[in-house]
């Protein structure tokens, strides 16, 4: 970006900055978790704390960390044939969740039952044993819709979770564990009940195509319908790579983060970004930091990428942006997502 933009996107956010208030809530999201698979020998030998030693600054900067736990944590259960990729996480990698920060993590998706409901059951005890909070999985329909709530500076934050995803057995039902599925009635139904006891809702989506980079259109039409029924911050996960970033009714919505820490050596899944929400009111303010999550060079540990590196994944993810309204800019140390009049703004620049 040429140094005039950046001069005037910085002076941009400076005056919502004396405009606004101060931030009362950052909640930093991550992509997909899954400590198991192809990494499974590298944990066992370096540690379930292993992947996350060099992003620990980053993850504690916010006031709550949320990612998208993409297997069981569990020691039993009988495993689900019937899919090609199944995933068990060894029960150590709970506390190193905790370790790590996390408040809160997401269970609705493709995997959460590939070892049925005993790897299930499993994957909520011991999350409970580390107060780590968890939504859109539980022993039943009901279980699997309620919010998990974070407390942080006098200010509730409900958490929702819903999978798009097959196979459609994982689902729950009034009387069977699984997880909640993305059905209209029902994320639109807890969100307006979470609105009205909490300071700001959350939603998790796992959804799209894997490895597509634009999402499909039910997943622009979804995140609109879950902003217009209250939700404040919309979280996607499932295609493993990165998707664009919309501000709709001045509310964000993360398409795909990608991967976060995950034990795979897909080459298709080679970067990602830690987003940090800011909350100031109505006001939101988002800001990425670019990673390396591809394994062969990282094996298994994500770092942050600075320089001409994070440049080219922002550069990247910038055309993604573009067809939905949104660019990302450089301003005082940090990348940051712009949208409606400080984008246009820009362009007159």
């Amino acid at each position: 970006m040429p140094v005039s933009k950046i001069l005037c996107a910085a002076l941009l956010l400076a005056a919502l900055s004396r405009n606004g208030v101060a931030a009362e809530l950052v909640i930093t999201a991550v992509g997909d978790v899954m400590l198991a698979g192809s990494g499974t020998p590298t944990y066992n030998r370096e540690g379930y704390d292993y992947p996350f030693v060099k992003l620990a600054s980053e993850l504690a900067k916010g006031d709550v960390l949320v990612g998208n736990l993409e297997a069981p944590i569990a020691r039993r259960g009988v495993e689900f044939t019937a899919k090609q990729f199944r995933f068990k996480t060894d029960p150590r990698a709970a506390a190193a969740l905790q370790r790590a920060g996390f408040a809160v993590v997401t269970l609705a998706n493709n995997h959460m039952l590939d070892y049925g409901t005993e790897g299930l059951r499993e994957t909520l005890e011991y999350l409970d044993q580390q107060r780590i909070g968890h939504s859109g999985a539980g022993a039943n329909l009901a279980a699997a819709r309620k919010e998990a709530v974070a407390t942080v500076k006098g200010k509730t934050v409900a958490f929702l979770a819903y999978s798009f995803t097959f196979p459609e057995e994982f689902y729950a039902g009034s009387g069977r564990p699984g997880t909640a599925p993305g059905r209209p009635g029902y994320y639109r139904e807890d969100i307006g009940r979470a609105k009205a006891r909490y300071d700001y809702v959350v939603v998790s989506f796992h959804w799209g195509a894997e490895k597509a980079t634009e999402p499909k259109p039910y997943q622009l039409a979804t995140a609109h319908l879950a902003i217009d029924a209250g939700a404040d911050l919309v979280i996607g996960h499932h295609p493993h790579v990165l998707q664009g970033i919309e501000l709709y009714k001045g509310r964000a919505i993360l398409y795909s983060l990608g991967n976060f820490v995950f034990g795979s050596v897909s080459p298709a899944s080679d970067r990602s970004v830690i987003a940090r929400v800011s909350f100031a009111g109505d006001h939101q303010q988002i800001e990425l930091v670019p990673l390396n999550v591809l394994n062969s060079e990282v094996w298994f540990q994500p770092l942050v990428l600075a320089g001409a590196s994070g440049e080219a994944v922002i550069g990247s993810l910038n055309e993604l942006c573009r067809p939905l309204g949104t660019a990302i800019i450089w301003a005082d140390g940090r990348y940051l997502v712009v949208g409606g009049k400080e984008q246009a703004q820009l362009a007159k620049e």
